[in-house]
């Protein structure tokens, strides 16, 4: 008896072993024999395809979102604010960004109104003041009559609500969301979650110099009016956020100049591409310099703002995004010309990173477009995981070319897909634009199935 047991015993462990592939056999867990082949895959995103608009981006209509779930950043936003975008766009289907740039439109008028100048040095110093200490405003229009007296502000706008801005001129708190498509492939609203982030503490504490009353000798000599330049995706693979910032800007600018507007005069908007792409970006600014802008409100992607930034430092502008993320932006040369209203990769590395981890992955891929965005996150996410115990031997880097302008062939992931395949990756991070809609297709077409 005990004899005929033994093979039995032994069909039996392989019948397991079979029907548990996903957990592998052996002590370990790891190593040739116990290399895990998934039969589904779960798919994560980032603030960069997390959109409702990202499924017009696909070829193939076959679902491939339904599932997906990722992080961006994005604070509780109240319907009155929804209401008032949609107002200027009815068909308004997606808000990211849209606080984020209706708040660095907000703190750029405040800040020269402040300043008593259009000088954009002048500006650039009132900055980050206008959100920390003194008096707090939770409007444009309550704010800018504070200003009008010269008196110190504090503004907490739409996506600055808690903390102040840093020394270096970006927010010192934030906010991010965790959003889940689901089965129609719109971003579910009743699953979305949001988790703070940030310490405010780490808000500067330093003064700006004294605001200066409007006077009729102010108004004179200050050089209004205000003019903004856009410097955003209105073409290129960020494209499918562009709705949303441009509704924030002109609202921004809407009730500014309802409000009487900057230094006695209505603030002035000078209409730009970023393009998602350095060329056209850079054409962009040069056109702006010729204007006689000011600030100029973008890049949208950190590798466009990266690429001009030495141009707008040139011709002494001040650059303010409401999207940039790359957490290397923090300690870039900029004269101290450089803001951004988004917060930095770092702290949504962390949340991605934990966000991943509760589905209990045991092999993941992350994937990230080839520039400081894609790549800056994709180590932060990366590290995250490493703190958490995730190996080199559990979590896989992939990245991809983006297309350098409209006209070039689309991605192309094939390759990477088998290797991923051949991973037996059960979780898969995708970091990137529009263009990352080829990267899921390249997946399916893999035989890789997306788990719903």
């Amino acid at each position: 008896m005990l004899v005929s047991r033994g093979p039995r015993r032994a069909a039996l462990t392989a019948a397991a072993c079979a029907a548990l592939l996903l957990a592998g056999c052996g002590s370990d867990g790891e190593g040739e024999a116990a290399q895990p082949q998934p039969t589904q895959v779960r798919l994560y995103g980032t603030d960069g395809n997390m959109q409702n608009s990202f499924v017009a981006e696909f070829d193939q209509k076959a679902g491939l979102l339904k599932g997906m779930k990722g992080t961006t950043p994005l604070t509780p936003l109240s319907e009155d604010f929804k209401n008032r975008l949609r107002k200027l766009n009815p068909k308004l289907s997606d808000f990211l960004y849209s606080a984020e740039s209706y708040d660095a439109v907000a703190i750029s008028a405040l800040a020269a109104q402040l300043a008593g100048s259009t000088e954009p040095a002048e500006i650039a110093k009132q900055i980050i003041g206008v959100t920390t200490g003194g008096e707090r405003c939770d409007s444009i229009a309550a704010c800018l009559e504070l200003a009008r007296d010269g008196t110190d502000i504090a503004y907490r706008g739409v996506s600055l609500s808690r903390g102040g801005f840093t020394d270096i001129g970006e927010p010192s708190t934030a906010s991010y969301a965790t959003l889940h498509f689901g089965s129609d492939e719109q971003l579910d609203d009743g699953k979305t979650e949001f988790l703070g982030a940030g310490d405010e503490s780490s808000a500067s504490v330093k003064r700006p110099p004294a605001g200066k009353k409007q006077t009729k000798a102010v108004e004179q000599s200050s050089g209004a009016p205000l003019k903004l330049g856009g410097l955003l995706p209105r073409t290129g693979d960020l494209a499918l956020a562009y709705p949303p910032m441009a509704a924030g800007v002109a609202l921004a600018i809407s009730e500014i100049n309802g409000a009487s507007g900057v230094l006695g005069k209505d603030v002035v908007w000078v209409d730009g591409d970023d393009g998602t792409n350095p060329n056209t970006a850079k054409a962009t600014v040069a056109q702006h310099v010729r204007a006689g802008v000011h600030v100029i409100i973008g890049a949208g992607a950190s590798g466009i703002s990266r690429a001009v930034l030495p141009d707008v430092v040139a011709a002494g502008l001040v650059l303010f995004s409401p999207s940039n993320t790359d957490a290397g932006l923090s300690t870039i040369d900029d004269k101290g010309l450089y803001f951004r209203t988004a917060p930095s990769d770092i702290l949504q590395g962390r949340a991605l990173a934990d966000m991943i981890l509760r589905d209990g992955p045991r092999r993941i891929a992350l994937v990230a477009r080839k520039d400081s965005y894609g790549e800056g996150l994709q180590g932060n996410v990366r590290a995250e995981l490493e703190r958490a115990g995730h190996g080199s031997e559990q979590v896989r880097l992939f990245s991809y070319d983006p297309p350098p302008n409209p006209d070039s062939p689309p991605v192309n992931f094939s390759s990477g897909a088998q290797e991923i395949k051949q991973f037996g990756a059960d979780a898969v991070l995708i970091i990137g634009f529009g263009e990352s809609a080829k990267v899921i297709e390249a997946l399916a077409a893999a035989g890789i199935s997306l788990q719903e």
